[in-house]
């Protein structure tokens, strides 16, 4: 959604030569702005990843418990752009010289009239080196590829090991963060170890460990709704996960979680899905930086001390909308809503007409929790939707939200053999 306003008419470029616009990063936000802005002539546009690929980041759990492939929920860029008049480079950044209006690239320097910063978030360990060197964060692919070895390998592990009080501990999982992310992940596992692990390791009858899920806040699914936080909290209990609310991860070193209360876990794995900071860059200084390091932009997006580079998605904190003074969330649903108008806003420039400032439309929020449970809140949490219908729209969304049709019908049958089976046949360990 969005509304217009007049800006000066410095801020518009009516002039017809080809300007470049240069998009770092193709997650949701610049994807969206870069397929809608490659469709005015007047615009030449270059994308920027370090991967070669683009992913759907809320389904990278189901990657990590070997439920989907990772090519389920990828799509190769180059195959992508075809014949979009959109040019890619796999590149990582190095610096940005905004005077010179160039990005410094590992491997070359690109000029631009107009930069994007579509650049997400990495995950944010909080300081805790011990955590971020021995937990596993849930963020990329290969975070889920990492996962998904690491899961099956301790398996194995625990299936030979004689020792009891050594068994428990490499099945004890303790996941960090009880966002959906967290909230999801523990409901995959905790299903996976009522209906599958026994049947795969015999061995383990009667030694499995516990799941643990902890999170700083009084409630899981802390900015849905009351209903959830309950529904969330009684499925999660009931499929025997432990919680621990108002508690937070202190330590993680010689496979023993240190809570905030002084308590101990002793667990081979600690799943870390418990909070994010922007990625920044050489080049963007810190007073345009604000909370989370993300940098802060006006109503149209572009970054403050800059007037030719914006920032959306993830990057961009927004403080200018009264309903979020501290900025939007770090949501799909914001990034593809800020590429999509600022893709609008770039067509307006070059026409000379007024710019849309930007106006988050909130569609709601939606969790999966176990295998026959999800929850959805509508319109600003007034309405609560759990049991089946909750069930099939989460799963509609998330495959209509899938790139290509191909991915859309892989993971259709993916899901329809494990619902079915209650069981999948990804669980093998593939080493780089």
């Amino acid at each position: 959604m969005s509304s217009i306003k007049t800006i000066p008419a410095t801020m518009g470029d009516a002039q017809n030569a080809v300007k470049k616009i240069v998009i770092i990063g193709g997650g949701f936000a610049g994807i969206n702005l870069a397929e809608q802005v490659a469709k005015n002539k007047n615009y030449q546009v270059i994308l920027l990843d370090k991967n070669n690929y683009n992913y759907f980041p809320p389904l990278l759990y189901q990657v990590a418990t070997s439920f989907l492939d990772p090519s389920d929920i990828s799509y190769p860029f180059r195959k992508m752009f075809r014949n979009k008049r959109i040019t890619y480079r796999m590149a990582e950044v190095l610096k940005i010289d905004a005077a010179s209006q160039t990005v410094h690239l590992t491997n070359e320097e690109l000029k631009y009239d107009y930069l994007v910063f579509a650049s997400g978030a990495r995950i944010n360990f909080f300081g805790m080196e011990n955590v971020q060197k021995n937990a596993i964060p849930m963020k990329t692919i290969d975070d889920a590829l990492r996962m998904r070895n690491a899961l099956l390998q301790t398996m194995e592990q625990a299936a030979m090991t004689k020792d009891m009080a050594e068994r428990r501990k490499l099945l004890t999982i303790v996941v960090a963060g009880g966002g959906p992310t967290g909230v999801e992940i523990a409901g995959m596992l905790a299903e996976m170890k009522k209906n599958i692990f026994l049947k795969d390791y015999p061995e383990l009858k009667g030694t499995l460990g516990g799941i643990y899920i902890v999170d700083g806040g009084k409630n899981l699914l802390g900015p849905m709704s009351e209903k959830t936080h309950q529904e969330a909290y009684d499925v999660l209990s009931n499929l025997g996960v432990k919680i621990k609310l108002n508690t937070y991860v202190k330590d993680y070193d010689k496979n023993q979680v240190t809570l905030s209360t002084g308590e101990t876990i002793e667990a081979k794995t600690l799943i870390w899905a418990a909070g994010i900071t922007a990625n920044t860059f050489e080049g963007i200084p810190e007073s345009s930086l604000g909370i989370g390091r993300r940098m802060i932009t006006d109503e149209f997006n572009k970054v403050t001390g800059f007037d030719n580079i914006y920032a959306i998605g993830d990057a961009s904190i927004q403080i200018t909308d009264e309903r979020y003074p501290k900025g939007h969330p770090q949501l799909a649903q914001v990034a593809i809503q800020q590429g999509r108008n600022l893709a609008k806003n770039f067509n307006a420039m070059q026409q000379g007409k007024p710019l849309a400032t930007f106006n988050y439309y909130d569609k709601g929020d939606m969790a999966i929790i176990g295998r026959n449970k999800a929850v959805v809140d509508l319109f600003k949490n007034k309405l609560h939707i759990g049991g089946a219908i909750a069930l099939f729209m989460w799963l509609f969304v998330h495959l209509i939200s899938l790139v290509n049709y191909r991915n859309k019908l892989k993971t259709l049958y993916n899901w329809a053999t494990a619902y079915m089976s209650k069981d999948q046949s990804l669980r093998m360990i593939f080493r780089a």
